[in-house]
């Protein structure tokens, strides 16, 4: 048996990447919904559509700062303005004059009503007089105070808002699954709303374990690894709107593991570790969480996936309240990876997200790469536009496990299980990453 077929072999017994999310994600559901004031709201997803309740505008208004008037006074088909001549260079060869009949500010309240040759001088926000269908902008104008020479004549409904002309009473503002983000706030305030419905940020644990991890802040050396998985793992639930909290360090004792997992239980809706997930002798978190006792299986199961790097992965629920935990490797590479490929999408789950998976692209490939035979392997790359439309991929050194190439990366290059080669010039699919650059 040549090494090639041994390999397919070997990635045939492994768990197919969809099959396995599809047997996760199928065992999740969304956080109960909140009401919670509109100041808190935000980053938090809508767990029902939202309807405005008030028109917006809330009435007829002054777009700009000007002089609120009647167009057919300004344009010469009324009776009411006189025409003057105008200023060296003005254009058609006269000015209109109005009365100035009072001032409107956007806290005036007391309606009124223009007469033929009247304007009122109006403030950016400011309630329309009944009649008005027009604001002459003041630089289009001498800003007389009990009388205005206007320059030029704007078109009819120039500067005027009316009420609703943006968002009747009824329109829908945003449906159940939607983020909420600053510029929604302002339309809900706007609409009348000071509560929404939300489903809550999840509250993510991210524990490391092992006995030769020791914290950051001093360099690794034989015998001890700096713990970057918390650190990193932390960020990227940070990242994704989890309210995240880092444990720290648990070392390889199978009491204390369990117990420091039930305690977390109280104040999460996801417990992520990370280390242990392998078979080999010091990989204590599979053999402890996946143990079976009195008959039954143990609360985790760790499941070997077609998925490169980092295929040993585990879920599973823990204590009383079955928090979700999700089990992923130590190597910091595989960590993240993992957690983009299996903790990311079941935290945008938990809280209503949707889609709960990041955005892909079809993407023109520029450099040969070649990938492990059964294996879906993600690795960093940089996408970019190309001229004309379209993107460009280029895969970055060292390939998946390389944490330099990670935090470089604004995607991750695709490769099926069936890929062994993808040629330059061919089509690719890629993961956008929604990091700020």
């Amino acid at each position: 048996m040549t090494a090639t077929a041994d390999a397919e072999a070997a990635a045939n017994e492994l768990t197919p990447l969809a099959d396995y999310l599809g047997s996760v994600l199928r065992r999740l559901r969304a956080l109960p919904p909140l009401d919670l004031d509109l100041t808190q709201a935000h980053g938090n997803v809508l767990a029902e559509d939202v309807v405005a309740p008030h028109a917006f505008p809330a009435f007829d208004q002054a777009a700009v700062d000007g002089y609120a008037a009647r167009w057919e006074d300004i344009s010469g088909g009324g009776r009411g303005p006189s025409y003057v001549p105008a200023p060296s260079g003005t254009p058609g060869g006269r000015t209109i004059r109005l009365n100035v009949v009072g001032d409107l500010g956007a806290a005036s309240w007391r309606p009124v009503r223009l007469t033929p040759g009247s304007c009122f001088s109006v403030a950016a926000g400011a309630p329309l007089p009944v009649a008005a269908d027009v604001v002459v902008p003041v630089e289009w104008t001498d800003q007389g105070m009990a009388a205005v020479e206007i320059f030029r004549t704007p078109k009819r409904g120039y500067g005027v808002r009316r009420a609703g002309e943006e968002l009747p009473a009824g329109t829908l503002l945003a449906r159940a699954g939607t983020y909420v983000s600053p510029a929604l706030v302002a339309v809900f305030a706007a609409t009348g709303i000071g509560h929404v419905v939300v489903r809550p940020s999840p509250r993510v644990v991210i524990v490391a374990t092992g006995d030769e991890l020791v914290d950051v802040g001093r360099g690794s050396q034989p015998g001890q690894v700096v713990d970057a998985n918390s650190h990193a793992l932390t960020a990227a639930a940070a990242e994704v709107g989890a309210l995240a909290y880092r444990v720290g360090i648990c070392d390889d004792d199978p009491e204390g593991l369990r117990g420091l997992l039930e305690d977390q239980t109280l104040r999460a809706d996801l417990i992520i570790t990370t280390g242990g997930t392998g078979t080999g002798p010091g990989d204590m978190v599979r053999r402890i969480l996946s143990r079976r006792e009195g008959g039954r299986a143990g609360p985790v199961t760790f499941t070997d996936v077609a998925l490169y790097p980092g295929t040993a992965l585990g879920f599973g629920t823990v204590g009383a309240e079955e928090v979700p935990v999700v089990c992923l490797p130590g190597d910091p590479g595989a960590a993240l990876i993992g957690f983009e490929v299996l903790a990311r999408p079941a935290i945008q789950l938990l809280a209503g997200a949707e889609p709960v998976f990041r955005p892909s692209v079809r993407a023109h490939l520029l450099e040969t790469v070649s990938s492990p035979v059964g294996l879906r392997e993600f690795r960093p790359a940089h996408v970019a536009e190309r001229r004309g439309g379209g993107y460009t991929v280029q895969p970055l050194r060292g390939g998946p496990f390389t944490l330099s190439g990670l935090a470089e990366a604004n995607g991750l290059l695709v490769l099926g299980e069936r890929v062994t080669t993808a040629a330059a010039g061919s089509t690719v699919d890629v993961l956008l990453l929604d990091r700020r650059r």
